[in-house]
């Protein structure tokens, strides 16, 4: 039994296809058959039901593949021991950004951490909270930035800032006249909304329940993106909420809009969550430096509570 062969087995078992897994591998389909067809062998089992379209494990198969994910991530931190042993950070770097911290924490942190560590080739993607613990529990990801507790027990996190929600409050609400809010001053069915899928979106919507009961939950308006959720709070729609950083470059006329809330400001917390397996360290925690670094001269709130985003079941 090799490593080799085991990573063939991950392959087959992602595309479930052995020509596509033999692509990712970067060997022929018959290499990649021949070897997974001896480790077949040598067990003396069928991890694969090849009958079957698309090809599936076997019962015994699952097993094999969870022990096999077990070795093979093992076996990168030999290679990790090494790096660290060595002092090197570099070499390929899969992270995944939320899509509500993407546009704006990534020009903060990207041009100073690639100067710092110009060996490290960064991977970065776009993606919501649910593909994000899928692929780090694939081991597609080596690590993301997202608003935790997740409270997954494959994934760690570690905490990078806390940032706060923000009213945005157009001419003619009821609630412009405020020069402050309060949590229990929203109401949320006039509360414009990011789209089923967004952390954010599950924030707002706890800390709304958080001081009201609402039986039935109607939403005026859903939208996709921030950027659209405050041009529909422009046209009358009504309010909306935004985390603090996308606030910084609003224009000066919408910043009027703006309304803080009373401490202690509900916040979300942010940080870069990684498998429990640990594999990368070294460049997991230069990225965590970098960011808090940064962030810490941007985000000066002391006081704040904790809105979970998690959605309420």
């Amino acid at each position: 039994m090799t490593i080799t062969q085991l990573y063939y087995v991950l392959a087959v078992a992602e595309h479930q296809n052995f020509t596509k897994a033999a692509e990712k591998c970067f060997v022929t389909q018959p290499t990649l058959s021949m070897q997974i067809q001896k480790l077949e062998d040598q067990l003396d089992v069928q991890i694969f039901d090849r009958s079957k379209k698309p090809i599936e494990l076997t019962e015994v198969g699952k097993k094999i593949v969870t022990q096999a994910k077990n070795i093979v991530n093992e076996s990168y931190r030999i290679q990790d021991i090494v790096d660290q042993q060595k002092g090197f950070i570099g070499g390929e770097f899969k992270l995944g950004i939320i899509p509500t911290i993407m546009p704006t924490l990534l020009p903060m942190f990207l041009k100073t951490f690639i100067k710092k560590y110009p060996k490290i080739k960064l991977k970065i993607e776009e993606l919501n909270t649910e593909e994000i613990i899928y692929r780090i529990n694939e081991g597609h990801l080596d690590a993301a930035i997202a608003a935790t507790p997740l409270e997954n027990e494959n994934i760690k996190e570690r905490v990078l800032y806390f940032e706060p929600f923000v009213g945005y409050v157009p001419n003619g609400h009821k609630l412009n006249a405020k020069t402050q809010i309060e949590a229990n001053d929203l109401e949320i069915d006039d509360m414009l909304l990011l789209e089923d899928g967004h952390c954010f979106r599950d924030g707002v919507i706890n800390l709304c329940k958080a001081f009201k009961d609402h039986v039935d939950d109607k939403f005026q308006l859903e939208s996709g993106s921030i950027e659209t959720l405050i041009k529909l709070s422009n046209e009358g729609m009504g309010m909306t909420l935004l985390p603090y950083l996308h606030t910084l470059d609003l224009k000066e006329k919408y910043k009027e809009n703006l309304r803080h809330f009373t401490d202690p400001t509900p916040a979300r917390e942010v940080s870069i969550i990684y498998h429990k397996s640990e594999l990368k360290m070294q460049i997991i925690e230069a990225m965590q430096t970098v960011i808090s670094g940064i962030i810490r001269g941007a985000i000066k709130f002391q006081d704040v509570k904790i809105i979970s985003p998690l959605p309420n079941k």
